[in-house]
């Protein structure tokens, strides 16, 4: 008996620490003691390189081989559970839509802020207005006035006081030399509406075929003068090669500008005609209709009383900065037959073509083109008479130039 008892105390003085150490720690009577299990060691991500250390002693678990109950971690407390957010328009993001993930990354998913109600995401929304909600009554708005000076809309001007034109009409002159201030508003006049020009256009300088016929047609004009009152001149003719000249003329006109781009002109002209010359007072019109036509109308009264009229009309066409193309019709009218002259009353010819030119410089063109004629009433019957014919084809091949 003192053997046994001997034996086991040692083991109860071994183990009564132990109990004091853990007293107060819920331990089922019935379990058996459970050996420690060997620790594994968790994926630790790669460290940057240090300097090597020894290794430290791991530190026992003072609560290995117990079964403790899982501890459940507290759940994260929305800051703004239970409170009412009113929606408030928000300034918009001026990276809204951009990726700012640096170069190579990846984007991560954007978090989602907890209590938010998301279901409206992904649709296609109308931008807040920045202003919404609040009240502009108050701000003072620049007053809505029409630039035009002849709108009502714009404040009224007060006249100029009256002892603005109650002096002398030219005050520099009592203090300047009132002769040298006399040039000087003459220069000025000059220069603002009589300055003096000149031109001269050469429409047409040209050379036609038809059957059989080799022809020739030049019609040019000029002026000097200007913006207002100008002398112009004009000529144009027309003869075959080897036969000398068919018929010409020369205009000496005074013309006078009545609206823009439109002058009233009259003068004399001079016709030469195998048959017998003629010399005719002119009245007439000139000028660039809508659309740019250029007109050209007159009536003639000749030293025997025959009175004709003429009119023409030319278009320039661009087809490109130097390529042109220009239609052309010309009437003639007479009212009374000429047998002399070969002309009927009424209508007595029209002429039609197209030339295209080539402005190898704005001064300077060459062009070819063609050129159809006819003759009605008596005047194709006096023509037919005389063994020619009242309808005629032509191909031409001429130059335009101005300086």
């Amino acid at each position: 008996m003192n053997r046994l008892v001997m034996a086991i105390a040692p083991l109860i003085l071994a183990a009564t620490p132990a109990a004091a150490q853990h007293a107060g720690h819920g331990r089922p009577p019935a379990a058996r003691p459970v050996p420690a299990p060997t620790p594994r060691p968790a994926p630790r991500p790669t460290p940057r390189p240090r300097p090597a250390a020894p290794p430290a002693a791991p530190a026992q678990d003072p609560h290995a081989g117990h079964a403790m109950p899982p501890v459940e971690a507290p759940a994260t407390v929305d800051p703004h559970a239970g409170h009412d957010m009113p929606t408030e328009p928000q300034a918009a993001d001026p990276h809204a839509g951009h990726d700012m993930t640096p170069t190579g990354q990846t984007s991560p998913a954007p978090a989602m802020p907890a209590g938010h109600d998301m279901s409206t995401m992904g649709q296609s929304q109308t931008p807040a207005d920045p202003h919404a909600g609040h009240d502009m009554s108050g701000m003072a708005m620049p007053p809505d006035i029409q630039t035009s000076a002849n709108n009502p809309g714009r404040p009224p001007e007060t006249p100029p006081p009256a002892a603005a034109s109650s002096g002398p009409t030219h005050a520099a002159d009592l203090l300047f030399d009132p002769a040298e201030m006399a040039a000087a508003r003459e220069h000025l006049r000059v220069e603002n509406g009589d300055i003096r020009t000149t031109a001269v256009i050469i429409d047409r300088l040209e050379a036609n075929f038809s059957d059989g016929e080799e022809g020739y047609t030049w019609n040019a004009q000029g002026w000097t003068g200007g913006d207002i009152n100008r002398f112009w001149w004009k000529t144009e003719g027309e003869g075959l090669f080897g036969d000398g000249v068919e018929d010409a003329e020369v205009q000496a006109l005074y013309s006078r500008a009545f609206r823009p781009f439109w002058d009233v002109q009259t003068g004399l002209r001079q016709t030469y005609q195998p048959e017998g010359d003629r010399t005719d007072l002119v009245v007439g019109v000139q000028g660039l209709a809508p659309y740019w036509f250029e007109v050209d109308a007159a009536a003639f009264l000749s030293n025997k009383g025959e009175l004709t009229a003429r009119g023409e009309v030319e278009y320039d066409q661009r087809i490109t900065n130097r390529w042109i193309l220009q239609p052309r019709a010309e009437i003639n009218l007479s009212a009374e037959d000429i047998p002399e002259l070969s002309i009927g009353s009424g209508l007595t010819s029209l002429q039609i073509g197209a030339r295209l030119r080539y402005e190898i410089r704005k001064e300077f063109a060459p062009y070819v083109g063609v050129e159809w004629t006819r003759s009605f009433g008596n005047t194709a019957d006096f023509l037919e008479a005389d063994g020619r014919s009242s309808e005629d084809t032509r191909l031409v091949v001429g130059i335009r130039a101005w300086f």
